[in-house]
């Protein structure tokens, strides 16, 4: 007998690089991008090369953000870190790993926008930063919510990294990818599966599911970080004793939610779950030391935690002007 799950996948998922004076001579040349463009940040780990990669903002009011703590400790906290207390500014940031075999953009970025949106630079970025949509080899998904997918589509409707295996965890696929499960998602998730199956349709023949603990490629592992969505993801990236962690959506903006973890917040689909995802991935960086990136975090997008009363406080990483 014919299952009765339907699924919607025909699928088996800057340092304004400034001009650097002194460079090896087998170094990339420096990129200038265009005057006034703060779009892109550079970092190595190991070998490896880091690019934070800008693609805008996006406000909302403050009120109803968090569901579980009155608005006036919410104002508290975000005046604690010179924040606006009326609204809360979100910043998109996508992450970009080269490792000299692979070129790997981990999430896509909210794609085409409208010219007035506040939203939608990073291919503008991407290319201020010389690095080309088609040399990308793999693009990694954390989850599927339209900040993270949109950019998977060009302004054409087809891939926008043409030439790239699409990497996703096999917990979000399997959840957004069967409609069965939409009258038991949150209400204001729900447009998550027609707009995820759409996005990566170009990409069904190079589509790849992986599970926690799960070797990307070499130097990259998935580390389970359910709550956010069910099968939200973080990645592990290590090249000899030099680690980093990108940590998408762990937390929104962590002035806000890393100094309180216990907040519950609006886009959260288990909020329970995306607390105690929390402390288990922050614990670990902050007790291991170990350099992390976030998708919501104030560019570069780069720095530390530190554990700190009940909470951790970000720290921001050093500005350096040398890759």
């Amino acid at each position: 007998m014919q299952s009765p799950r339907r699924s919607l996948f025909l699928i088996g998922g800057a340092l304004l690089a400034s001009p650097m004076p002194l460079q090896p001579a087998n170094a990339q040349p420096a990129v200038t991008p265009a005057a006034g463009n703060p779009g892109f940040y550079r970092f190595k780990v190991g070998s490896f090369t880091v690019t934070t990669m800008h693609d805008g903002f996006f406000a909302r009011p403050l009120e109803g953000f968090v569901r579980n703590a009155p608005l006036a400790e919410v104002q508290a906290v975000l005046r604690d870190a010179f924040l606006p207390q009326d609204r809360l500014i979100i910043p998109f940031t996508v992450t970009i790993l080269d490792t000299g075999r692979d070129l790997v953009v981990f999430d896509s970025g909210n794609g085409v926008t409208a010219p007035t949106a506040t939203n939608g630079r990073m291919i503008a970025n991407m290319r201020a930063a010389g690095i080309d949509p088609a040399r990308v080899t793999r693009v990694v998904m954390s989850h599927f919510h339209g900040d993270h997918v949109n950019g998977l589509l060009n302004a054409e409707g087809a891939a926008a990294f043409p030439n790239a295996e699409v990497i996703v965890p096999e917990a979000e696929i399997a959840w957004w990818g069967d409609t069965t499960n939409e009258t038991r998602s949150p209400e204001g998730q729900r447009a998550t599966f027609a707009n995820s199956a759409r996005r990566l349709a170009p990409y069904a023949a190079r589509l790849r599911r992986i599970g926690p603990d799960a070797e990307v490629i070499p130097g990259v592992r998935s580390v389970a970080a359910h709550g956010h969505t069910p099968g939200h993801t973080c990645y592990h990236i290590a090249d000899g004793a030099d680690q980093m962690m990108f940590v998408a959506d762990t937390t929104n903006r962590p002035e806000l939610l890393a100094r309180r973890p216990d907040f519950h917040i609006v886009f959260d689909f288990d909020a329970v779950a995306a607390e105690a995802t929390r402390r288990r991935i922050y614990d670990r960086v902050a007790t291991d030391r170990i350099r992390i990136t976030g998708y919501h975090f104030p560019f570069p997008a780069n720095g530390y935690l530190a554990k700190e009363a009940s909470g951790y406080r970000f720290v921001a990483a050093d500005w350096s002007s040398v890759v």
